[in-house]
């Protein structure tokens, strides 16, 4: 015969023996295996469907250990009573199958289904007692020994591997050694047998339960991780904007900035130029009055192409046809012959040419601090210092003009020194100004380069660049 095989309660298995197949498919097995609640519903229905027609096998199974008992009653040394008794039990079992069709599915509290195990195993064992074909009836306790809890399911299994053994070796022990020793060892194969493949089994069910959970687990993960994208997108957008309007904002600020130090100072100088024209025509000076006609001219002119460029990119014109430092030497140039002010240029260590954002925030700041100078230091000569000092460039412009305190005399809402403060400390420099009321100005702008420069020589280091400095003068 072949052995059975069960499974826990609440889990499917196929369970095997006296040559007949039963399958018991258990609720959390489906369950697990699906995930929602259109899934557990399916899982529900599966369950109470395999559970019904485990009770309808019932009698079916019943009438077929009948049949073989009757047809085979010749081979078997049956008294009369046993046959009459059989019948008698055969009747029991018969009421006890039907009614086993209304028997609930589910819901039955711990108690009942021990008291129905019980009643049902008895009338099996004794069937089996009258004939061992009646194990074929026995078999269906596996059914309901799955339904006996975790502790209950192992005893109701090793009762039913029992019964089923003596069916399996024609009838309980009857003295003979032979006999008790074939019943023994069918039994022992059979307890062993159900037991190993329902650990088996359990085994496998709980892994499926394991991953049922972490299905559960990771959809309710998805679902949060698609509430943190729609978050997130949100956010995105919002960051988006801020970025837009920052970015605005900065525009607008780099675009004041260019038209202070470019537009602005060139009408400016126009316009000083044309007043000095005019107090020379006052004054009877034709060639002075000429002369600063020209000045004026020359800075109209100078300015249209600067105004150009500015809207074409934004960058001085002079570094686009030299490096920083000639071009440097080209403006105090300019502004030594509008302003009658001498302004030298003294370059130290090794020019390198570096990114457009720095050149343009140097030449710029040099431009704005000319600029302060013509306007309101009085000053009588000015020099501009250009140092490439390993990886950093600076820009010292001194004047020996009237000076002033940089912490209570800087006029509030001016943009001239704003600004060069913005363009130093936008490319992560800075900027400083050292001055005193008669001292003179030092403007001193430090922009680190993006990337090492060529070694300096001797004369390029700090203290150099430092001593190259011209001395403030007294007023």
């Amino acid at each position: 015969m072949t052995p059975p095989a069960a499974t826990a309660p609440g889990h499917g298995a196929t369970i095997t023996g006296m040559g007949e197949t039963a399958v018991v498919t258990d609720q959390a097995v489906v369950t697990t295996a699906t995930s929602g609640s259109a899934g557990a519903d399916s899982a529900t229905s599966w369950q109470r469907r395999s559970d019904r027609i485990a009770r309808l096998l019932l009698l079916p199974m019943l009438v077929v250990a009948t049949l073989l008992s009757l047809i085979t009653s010749s081979s078997f040394d049956v008294s009369r009573g046993r046959v009459v008794a059989g019948l008698a039990l055969v009747l029991v079992a018969a009421v006890w199958s039907a009614g086993m069709l209304r028997y609930p599915t589910e819901g039955m509290p711990p108690r009942v289904r021990r008291l129905v195990f019980v009643i049902h195993s008895t009338l099996g064992g004794v069937l089996v007692w009258v004939s061992p074909w009646f194990g074929v009836f026995a078999f269906t306790g596996y059914f309901f020994a799955d339904e006996l809890g975790r502790r209950g399911r192992v005893y109701g299994f090793v009762t039913t591997a029992i019964i089923l053994a003596a069916s399996q070796t024609a009838g309980y022990p009857n003295g003979s050694p032979v006999h008790t020793a074939s019943f023994l060892i069918m039994a022992g194969f059979n307890v062993i047998a159900v037991l190993s493949l329902s650990t088996l089994i359990n085994k496998v069910i709980d892994q499926n339960v394991e991953r049922g959970r972490m299905i559960a687990e990771l959809a309710e993960t998805n679902r949060l991780l698609q509430v943190t994208m729609r978050e997130n997108a949100g956010l995105h957008t919002q960051l988006l904007a801020q970025a837009r309007e920052a970015g605005v904002t900065e525009e607008r600020g780099r675009l004041a900035g260019e038209i202070h130090d470019t537009l602005a100072q060139g009408l400016a100088g126009i316009i000083t130029q044309l007043e000095a024209a005019r107090r020379a025509e006052d004054a009877g000076e034709p060639g002075e009055r000429s002369r600063h006609l020209e000045l004026a001219d020359s800075l109209a002119r100078a300015n249209l192409v600067e105004a150009r460029r500015s809207v074409r990119a934004l960058r001085p014109e002079r570094l686009d046809r030299a490096g920083l430092a000639e071009a440097l030497t080209a403006l105090a140039g300019d502004w030594t012959r509008r302003t009658a002010i001498p302004a030298h240029v003294v370059t130290t260590g090794a020019p390198t040419r570096t990114s457009t954002e720095i050149e343009t925030a140097v030449y710029r700041i040099a431009q704005e601090a000319l600029a302060n100078v013509a306007n309101h230091a009085q000053a009588s000569r000015v020099q501009l210092t250009l140092s490439y000092v390993d990886d950093t460039v600076l820009l010292d412009v001194a004047d020996d003009g009237a000076g002033f305190r940089p912490a209570a005399d800087s006029p509030p809402g001016r943009y001239g020194l704003t600004g060069m403060h913005r363009r130093a400390q936008a490319l992560a420099g800075s900027l400083t100004i050292e001055s005193a009321p008669g001292d003179g100005t030092i403007v001193n702008a430090m922009i680190p380069l993006p990337s090492p420069s060529p070694l300096p020589s001797p004369a390029t280091t700090p203290d150099a660049a430092r001593d190259a400095r011209p001395e403030k003068a007294r007023a």
